[in-house]
């Protein structure tokens, strides 16, 4: 993935999600660690603000959708909610207006859950709200892992990808 190709293929997904693990990970102790200091009823309250606000509405006009399509409002939403910009925001002013404390590990604790435990990264407006086999990502995850699934060190170039599938090439 770079600035000119902006897709993953199923590895870099995956180290992608591995990093969120790690950060899930980190924060998982922490609040283990100040499990006694925590408020409880913030906690809860910030951890669900993010869904309450950026998942379930657009969850809930996906079901009733009959072709799956919604309002893109939907995705704004949930990618603002799930932003660690907007995290941060929140944090900061929740630091400022109510004061720092061990509650506002609910925050990065969602972010970093959602990423790194169950891949659910920002929306783009061009795939459905939820997450739906898609032939297009469909083909290019394919030719990325073709290319990758050479004998040699470098993958192929991409004149020489013919389209057949790798055999024991796995997603």
């Amino acid at each position: 993935m770079d600035i000119k190709n902006p897709v993953e293929s199923p590895v870099t997904f995956n180290l992608h999600r591995a990093e969120y693990l790690i950060a899930f990970a980190v924060t998982i102790v922490l609040i283990l660690v100040h499990f006694q200091d925590i408020r409880w009823i913030p906690a809860i309250a910030l951890f669900l603000y993010i869904d309450v606000i950026g998942y379930i509405p657009g969850a809930i006009a996906y079901r009733r959708s009959p072709d799956g399509r919604i309002h893109k409002a939907y995705y704004v939403l949930y990618n603002s909610m799930h932003s660690l910009i907007s995290v941060a925001a929140v944090g900061v002013l929740w630091w400022w207006l109510v004061g720092a404390e061990w509650a506002l590990l609910a925050l990065p604790f969602h972010v970093f859950g959602d990423r790194g435990v169950f891949g659910n990264f920002l929306k783009p407006f061009g795939l459905p709200f939820e997450p739906v086999s898609t032939p297009l990502v469909d083909q290019v995850t394919a030719m990325l892992r073709r290319r990758g699934a050479t004998t040699g060190r470098v993958p192929l170039p991409l004149s020489e990808d013919s389209g057949e599938p790798v055999v024991g090439a796995s997603r």
